[in-house]
């Protein structure tokens, strides 16, 4: 019974370990291009005025605004599951990962202009603290491993192929 349970949690262990670094090579290759390209948008005169008042919120309302992509995207996801269900699965998968682009866009640029609101809430600094450790940890073992080494060559290869 005892190897089984080792090898069960191992399993659990490695399938949560992939997940994780599932998100984290997402976030780091998706999170800052994601916010620069929404931060294009404040070319327009009034997408800055809106980014401009955004910056200037007190730190609940920062925290609230933070908290809009979520909200606003939940129906959408929902709307991709419910696609699920009737087995419309491509348009599914279409809207769920569109929803996540945006919704990772959006919440990315909203940080951007509202952190410095968000860590004047001590609560709010403790976590962000203890989760950018936690994740810069994660992200030290990810950049050892040979897939992501694979992968950042390959990333490198791409972005000088697309150069010339």
């Amino acid at each position: 019974m005892r190897p089984l349970l080792l090898r069960l949690k191992k399993r659990v262990t490695d399938t949560l370990a992939f997940l994780i670094a599932l998100v984290l090579v997402f976030e780091e290759w998706g999170w800052e291009p994601l916010a620069a390209l929404f931060a294009r948008l404040a070319r327009l005169p009034v997408w800055a005025w809106l980014e401009r008042h955004i910056q200037k919120l007190p730190p609940w309302a920062a925290l609230l605004v933070f908290f809009v992509p979520v909200i606003l995207l939940l129906p959408v996801k929902l709307l991709a599951l419910y696609l699920f269900g009737k087995g419309q699965v491509s348009l599914g998968l279409l809207l769920l990962v569109g929803a996540k682009l945006l919704g990772t866009a959006l919440a990315a640029r909203l940080f951007q202009l509202t952190q410095a609101s968000l860590m004047q809430l001590p609560w709010f600094a403790h976590l962000y603290a203890r989760w950018k450790g936690w994740k810069d940890q994660w992200l030290a073992r990810l950049r050892q491993s040979p897939p992501w080494r694979l992968a950042h060559t390959a990333k490198q290869r791409v972005r000088a192929w697309w150069r010339r």
